[in-house]
């Protein structure tokens, strides 16, 4: 009696386990979710990999050589047109202009002082002459010997020399003011040089020098990136690039923020393409600038090429890949049943397909339950 009941509480334990097992295992191992096609646009486009780049990034250089005095920025800094980015030693500059001004005021008292003389000196000349023509007719009649007249000529020659040379002294006063003038205007456009400040609203990615360090002339001490000429130089495949156009909008993803999406636009095709990996490039703007943002990051870009309308659409996760075949799972009296699926085009999350209408049930795949067959009985 007591070995019966051994045998009936052993068969008890069996088929409470298996119960728990189907229950508990096997039926959540096939259990899955089901979905049907839906019916909308489907938004296509193309997929390329680049790096973030400018088409306008400025070297910032002295334009006159020495010692650097001060670099008001640094490497990651946003500045604005305008900005005083460096200064650089004058050296005796400013001493050079003060000489230069100094010689143009001398130079402008020469001549009012030469132009005083000079009208004192005609005032004199009309009184000599005056004298000089009474003694020529005091002569003709003999009343004025030769020694009287001979000195009113000496005298009328003596004030016209002079009045020549007050002239030419004016003359000469005058080219002085004026290349005193010109070397101001030299001084100060050299003066101004010693400055350095930005051509545009844009990021410094590159400092080249420091304080102290003497340059040459033309040698670089910034880079700066104009944020307005930002864009991703992406590379797509040639067999693809024919749909791509001017103007198309585009989505971005740098690879510091993969969680966040960047609009763009098409704004350059390059008409050349590399012989070696057959691609070629893009250019696709940021409508809105991020920042901060990195020269040569690395950035995913998905380009908008075309809209097609009311099409029936999958989400990628349900295909599957059956000897090399792609397809989904469809679910028909309770069970499973792989079938191909006839695309008509694709976006990063979903296709267009044309054997499969929205009545169609697709078993969602799921690589925690058990694989999926041909006839498998699936729980819902």
């Amino acid at each position: 009696m007591k070995k019966y009941i051994k045998y009936i509480i052993t068969l008890i334990v069996l088929l409470l386990g298996a119960t728990l097992f189907f229950n508990k295992v096997y039926i959540p191992k096939t259990t899955y979710k089901v979905i049907t096609p839906t019916r909308g646009d489907l938004q296509v486009s193309i997929r390329g990999i680049g790096n973030v780049g400018a088409n306008d990034i400025y070297a910032i250089t002295a334009q006159t050589g020495g010692k650097i005095l001060a670099i008001y920025t640094d490497i990651g800094q946003w500045v604005k047109k305008g900005d005083l980015l460096i200064k650089m030693d004058g050296v005796d500059l400013p001493s050079q202009l003060s000489i230069a001004k100094a010689t143009l005021q001398k130079a402008k008292y020469d001549i009012q002082a030469s132009k005083n003389d000079l009208q004192n000196q005609k005032s004199q000349r009309d009184l000599v002459q005056i004298t000089y023509e009474r003694y020529e007719k005091l002569k003709e009649q003999n009343f004025a010997s030769q020694a009287e007249y001979d000195k009113a000529k000496a005298d009328l020659q003596s004030i016209d020399a002079a009045i020549s040379a007050s002239k030419a002294h004016i003359n000469s006063a005058k080219a002085a003011a004026l290349i005193a003038s010109r070397n101001i205007d030299a001084l100060k456009i050299k003066i101004s040089r010693l400055k350095v400040y930005a051509p545009a609203d844009g990021y410094i990615i590159s400092k080249d020098a420091e304080v102290a360090q003497n340059v040459l002339p033309a040698t670089p001490i910034l880079q700066l990136v104009d944020a307005k000429t930002l864009w991703v130089e992406t590379k797509i495949d040639e067999r693809i690039s024919s749909q791509i156009k001017l103007g198309q909008k585009a989505s971005i993803r740098l690879r510091s923020q993969p969680s966040k999406v960047y609009e763009g636009i098409v704004k350059q095709i390059n008409t050349i393409s590399d012989s070696v990996t057959l691609e070629r490039e893009i250019d696709v703007a940021f409508l809105h600038i991020p920042k901060p943002f990195f020269i040569n990051e690395q950035a995913e870009v998905s380009i908008d090429i075309d809209t097609l309308a009311n099409v029936e659409k999958i989400p990628l996760k349900v295909l599957v890949q059956d000897a090399g075949k792609t397809g989904v799972w469809i679910l028909k009296e309770s069970k499973a049943y792989f079938k191909l699926v006839e695309k008509i085009a694709q976006n990063d999350e979903e296709m267009a397909i044309k054997n499969l209408d929205t009545n169609t049930q697709i078993i969602v795949p799921n690589p925690h339950k058990k694989s999926l067959k041909n006839g498998m009985k699936i729980h819902l």
